[in-house]
């Protein structure tokens, strides 16, 4: 007898929130949370990819209600780490004129000593696999630091196992510091897309599709592509203006970048990027709580 079809699952992976709480609440009740409570449905897992603070209004709010799912729901919140967490994670390497709290300091600082918060996870249905990280994954990076892993599920592992001995490597910096029109080896936390994670991948075959926020190539506030992106890269893209995504179809896969680029105010409208799958697996060193 064949065995039963496993359910399908539904995973959500939300952009850059930059610290506007009544947006990220709006989305997750779009998703199907609970719109006294907030509780996730228990067909969802939600992942975040980082920049939960600063720019908005409330990003202590944002910490605070992140850290009741990953306390609550653990299975269901997966957090991965952005450059404007980790200037409270390590010593800051760019002036802000925003402040999060000590206690939301604290909070993302015990996230990260326990294992709640990441640098990268994986998801993939039948047909595709997405490593999600929150800059995503330069071809220097994956071929000179991870030693060119085939798989994302082994390049997530691989990332994550660098934490406390490959910090440098993970939060290293690029252009977006340093000026510079490409720097090799830019790690999952800074690399820019336009300069430095598309222009590698351009001429390297993906080995699986990614996910990233972070940064974009499109600016959906100018509405046109920015100077830095060059032309094949528009040729390649496809925009969805109502959820602020932007994939670019490359040879082997795609790369799906969801910064909506929310400022002092959101950008709207936007949403989650969502898929389907019956293949769901918890991501060894992630605490359970993968993908």
């Amino acid at each position: 007898m064949p065995a039963p079809e496993r359910p399908e699952h539904r995973v959500a992976v939300i952009g850059d929130v930059a610290g506007h709480l009544d947006e990220l609440r709006t989305e997750l009740r779009r998703l199907g949370a609970d719109g006294e409570t907030g509780r996730l449905p228990g067909d969802l897992t939600i992942v975040q990819v980082g920049d939960l603070v600063h720019r908005g209004p409330a990003s202590d709010a944002v910490v605070a209600l992140v850290d009741g799912y990953l306390t609550r729901q653990p299975p269901q919140w997966v957090q991965l780490v952005g450059n404007h967490e980790a200037q409270y994670l390590r010593d800051p390497v760019f002036d802000w004129p925003e402040r999060i709290s000590d206690r939301s300091r604290d909070t993302l600082r015990r996230w990260w000593a326990g294992g709640q918060m990441r640098v990268a996870t994986w998801v993939g249905d039948d047909t595709e696999s997405f490593l999600i990280t929150h800059a995503g994954v330069t071809a220097d990076f994956w071929r000179g630091t991870l030693a060119a892993p085939s798989t994302a599920e082994q390049a997530a592992i691989t990332i994550n196992s660098l934490i406390g001995t490959g910090d440098d490597a993970l939060f290293r910096a690029g252009t977006m510091l340093h000026g510079r029109r490409r720097a090799r080896g830019a790690g999952p936390v800074w690399a820019a897309t336009a300069a430095e994670l598309m222009p590698g991948w351009l001429a390297t075959t993906l080995p699986f599709s990614q996910i990233h926020g972070h940064d974009s190539i499109f600016d959906w506030q100018r509405r046109r592509f920015r100077a830095d992106a060059a032309d094949e890269l528009a040729r390649l893209t496809v925009l969805d203006e109502e959820a602020k995504h932007e994939t670019t179809i490359l040879g082997g896969g795609r790369i799906i970048g969801l910064d909506p680029g929310h400022g002092r105010r959101p950008r709207r409208p936007w949403r989650a990027w969502e898929i389907r799958t019956r293949s769901a697996q918890a991501l060894p060193g992630f605490g359970g709580s993968g993908i």
